[in-house]
């Protein structure tokens, strides 16, 4: 018998030794690839790691390019916002309020530039919904250093920085963002999504551009589209009935984008992003990550999570034959409250004034 203590048996080498003879003892021949064929396959896989590692850094390439490119195209506003002092307190947590005006001319352009929409937009800290409040271009304010006259004057008299100041000493709600779009950018950008369709409840004519809108469900697309969301004479509600137009047609514009159609499509997606990078204009403090950051935040919104209000109003007046919007300062301060403290669908509960945006006038 053979000793088991013995140094020898313990030897790594023997050991090794016997299982080979034992293995080998069982009659299946384990042989190793030839070594061309290792190397050939080594070869493949390095072809192909390389491969992958071009495909990746091209696709990576192509990405920061349209980023650079896209964030290129977005016109930043400088000095877009007033002096600190005096400004109002920021909504609560994370709520955002964001300016978003439209205009036939950029910031900066020569020539007349009155806001032609001025609208809130509010982004509850919550980002479950979104609320579209349009403020008359006819409201009769206070503009600082100017006197008493049409809040779109502002835009006219000083640009963002004096629109912004009017909105924030009329609402006394912090504005944390600028936007605006201009109407050629604006057409384009119908064009590329396909444009959209709104319900109109009633034949509506328009004697400045000589269009009838038909009482049914109207499609509308590039210069039309305009025509359709800068109507306001000969509309029963007359600006009010605007601004619903204008928030229909954000609505459903809004639906049109978040769908598969343009989501899944890169080309068109990718034309739908130029356009409208090309046609806003934004504070300096807003960045392409900016807006996407926002866009992942409120990736689940759906058209039935905007809602869309007006600035509570006391009906229109005119002053030096002109005609006007009187702001109702009593009710306006319980909802410019509400958005302050980011509780609006607590308001709207209690107080109604959500607006019905299915069916337009």
């Amino acid at each position: 018998m053979t000793d088991e203590s013995s140094p020898y048996l313990k030897s790594p080498a023997v050991l090794d030794g016997l299982r080979k003879d034992d293995s080998a003892g069982d009659g299946d021949d384990v042989r190793e690839a030839p070594p061309k064929k290792r190397r050939l396959w080594r070869r493949v896989l390095i072809v192909v790691a390389l491969v992958l590692a071009v495909v990746l850094a091209a696709g990576f390439a192509l990405v920061m390019e349209r980023q650079i490119t896209l964030n290129g195209n977005i016109e930043r506003i400088t000095g877009a916002f007033p002096e600190e002092a005096g400004r109002p307190a920021k909504t609560v947590g994370e709520a955002q309020n964001w300016l978003l005006i439209g205009s036939d001319k950029r910031p900066g352009e020569a020539g007349s530039q009155r806001a032609d929409t001025i609208m809130i937009v509010h982004v509850p800290a919550a980002r479950d919904r979104l609320t579209l409040i349009g403020i008359p271009r006819d409201s009769y304010v206070r503009i600082p250093g100017r006197g008493n006259n049409k809040i779109n004057a502002a835009y006219a008299f000083g640009g963002p920085k004096l629109l912004i100041r009017t909105v924030e000493d009329l609402t006394k709600i912090r504005i944390d963002h600028f936007a605006a779009l201009d109407f050629r950018g604006f057409v384009a950008m119908t064009e590329v999504i396909g444009g959209v369709d709104v319900y109109v409840s009633r034949k509506v004519y328009d004697p400045m551009n000589k269009v009838t809108w038909p009482q049914g469900m109207v499609h509308l697309e590039g210069e039309k589209a305009l025509l359709f969301v800068r109507q306001r004479y000969n509309l029963p509600g007359g600006d009010f009935d605007r601004i619903k137009r204008q928030q229909a047609f954000v609505r459903a514009m809004g639906h049109k984008i978040i769908s598969r159609d343009l989501l899944t499509d890169p080309l068109k997606l990718n034309a739908f992003l130029e356009a409208l990078t090309r046609a806003v204009s934004v504070d300096s403090g807003v960045s392409l990550g900016t807006l996407r950051d926002l866009a992942l935040e409120l990736r689940d919104i759906r058209p039935d999570t905007v809602d869309s209000t007006t600035i509570p109003t006391a009906g229109t007046a005119t002053i030096k034959g002109a005609s006007v919007v009187r702001v109702d300062r009593k009710t306006g301060a319980r909802f410019f409250t509400a958005v302050r403290d980011d509780k609006l669908q607590e308001y709207f509960d209690d107080n109604g004034g959500l607006e019905d945006l299915q069916i337009v006038s």
